[in-house]
This record gives structure tokens, sequence and C-alpha cells, in this order.
């Protein structure tokens, strides 16, 4: 019996998975044969965000489709070899895509260098807008501006896999002692990539000016500390019942740190700066450390949600 739904599990979420990455996967063979035909891609043909989502879809998808035999080769450390596979393949994909893919513009520019642009602001805005006195330009261009993108693309990948390859030990061993905690994973896990897919189409509705709108401002604030959440329940899936420091403030501390290298990624982006929620003391920068009080909410904030999260969960098991 337990077979059988173990299969009807992995064939499920093997269709689910390669029906969500429809597009991604749609995106990454358009540009392909676009690059066949023309040796570039045209911008106004230039699917949005083609990387990092069709690298990230081809992760997953081989990720869960390993998972019956990493399960059965590696047992307890069948995540871990799933995960790393799966980051693997993430990066030699985008490597590849980024360095051999051309975008037309009014000259070829390779898709890295392109992608560092939509950081900034939408394409259909490339032409128009107005940049700040700072040096936050593409001639700055840097490979280090990549540290939040993969960071954000490997959240992604061991947040979703870590929800299959859990609910499938679970359904083979029948332990079901981590299903609050996957299902809370899975939850984050699809409101973050929501919120990264919103992202790509929007920009969070950014100018490209360093200060941004309310509605821009509330949705970062949001995906930074919904990013260092993910990660954190992400640890705290694996330390349940521990003892305080492991079950809660490791994973308290894991969120904190990835929503401060998310900061980080944004600073090398914009040339030592940060998008600014606004004006006055909450939003200015505290001196050399650049980070404003309103970001360090944020921070704490991420900290304080895994806390609470990972509690309540521990809570529940010894109930």
């Amino acid at each position: 019996m337990k077979d059988s739904k173990y299969r009807k599990f992995y064939l499920l979420s093997l269709v689910a998975v390669i029906a969500v990455s429809a597009y991604p996967l749609y995106m990454g063979i358009r540009v392909l044969v676009k690059m066949a035909q023309n040796g570039a891609v045209p911008l106004e043909e230039y699917p949005k965000y083609v990387i990092p989502y069709t690298p990230i879809a081809v992760a997953v998808i081989i990720g869960v489709l390993l998972i019956p035999l990493l399960q059965r080769i590696f047992r307890k450390l069948d995540l871990l070899w799933g995960t790393v596979i799966s980051t693997v393949v993430f990066f030699i994909t985008e490597r590849i895509m980024e360095t051999k893919v051309l975008v037309q513009t009014q000259e070829l520019i390779p898709l890295e260098s392109w992608q560092m642009s939509l950081c900034y602001i939408p394409p259909e805005q490339f032409e128009t807008r107005t940049w700040e006195a700072v040096d936050v330009l593409l001639g700055g261009y840097s490979p280090a501006f990549k540290i939040h993108f993969y960071l954000i693309s490997v959240v992604i990948i061991v947040s979703i896999l870590n929800c299959f390859y859990g609910f499938a030990k679970m359904i083979r061993s029948g332990n079901d002692s981590r299903k609050r905690a996957l299902i809370i994973q899975a939850v984050t896990a699809v409101i973050f990539l929501g919120m990264c897919i919103w992202a790509c189409f929007t920009a969070f509705y950014r100018t490209g000016e360093l200060t941004v709108s309310p509605l821009s401002a509330v949705l970062m604030a949001v995906f930074f500390a919904l990013l260092g959440v993910t990660m954190g329940v992400f640890v705290g899936s694996f330390t349940l019942g521990k003892r305080k420091i492991l079950s809660e403030i490791i994973p308290s501390i894991t969120a904190i740190l990835v929503t401060v290298f998310m900061y980080i990624g944004e600073m090398i982006l914009l040339n030592g700066n940060l998008y600014r929620f606004g004006q006055g003391f909450l939003f200015d920068g505290l001196g050399k450390l650049v980070l404003a009080p309103a970001d360090i909410l944020v921070v704490i904030a991420s900290g304080g949600i895994t806390l609470l999260i990972c509690r309540l969960l521990n809570n529940s098991k010894k109930v």
C-alpha cells in the first residue's frame, strides 16, 4: 500500500513540476531557437528572466526525477545529494546561458550583463529612465552582483526539493513527524516563488531611482524577509524536537544571515548603495553601515518570524 502511494506521489510530483516549469522551459527553448536563427535574441523578443528561471526549472525537474533512485541509494542523505546534484545542474545551465546567449540591443550584450540591467528596471523602460547622480550603471558591471541572484535561486531549489523529498520519505516510512514543518515549508516556498515571478514582470514597480514608492518599499521588505524565513524554515524542519538552540535559535540566525546576504548582494549591485524606502531617519543609511533602521527591522523580522514558526512547530510536536 505504501509503495503504491509512493509511486503515485512520485509520478504526480513529476507531472506537477514539469507542468509548472512549462513556461520557463518554453522561454529557454525560444531563446535557443532565436540564437540558432539569428545568432542573438532581439531585445523585443527577449523573454523576461529566462535566467535564472529556466535553469531553476531544469534543476528542480532533475532533482524530483531522481527521488526514487537517491532515496534507495542514500536513504538519510537523499535530500543532500538531491540538492547538490540539482544545484550543480543549475549552475552549469545558468553559466552556459549567461555566456553563450546574446541579446541584440544597439550592440550585442551577453545575457548576464543584460540580466543585470533588469535588476535595476524593467526592459521596456531601459531607454527612457532617468539615472540618479550615483554611479549605478550597466558600465559598472561586476559578476559580484549575482550574489543575491544566485542566493534566491538556491533558496528556491532547496526549499522546493525539501518538500518533495520530505513528503516522499514520509509516505515511504510512515513517519509524519516533519509533516507540519513540510507544509509550512511548502507554503513559504510557493509564496516566495510567487513573489519572485511577480518581481520578474514588475521589478516591484521600481522606476530605477534609489528612493522607491511606498508600494515598492512594502513589497521589497516582504520579499527580503520572506527569503530569510523560507531558508530558516528549511533548517528548522530538520531540527524539530532538538534543544532550543538547535530547533529555534539556529533557524532564526540562518534567516537573519540569508536576509543580510541579500542586502549585501543589493549593495554590490548598486555600487555601495541600497534602495531607500522613504525619507528621514528611519530610511537613511547609518553612516558606513549603509543599512537604514528600516532595513535592520526587515532583517530582525525575518529572524523573529522564523523563531515564532519554529517555536510553534516544536511546541505542537511536544503535545
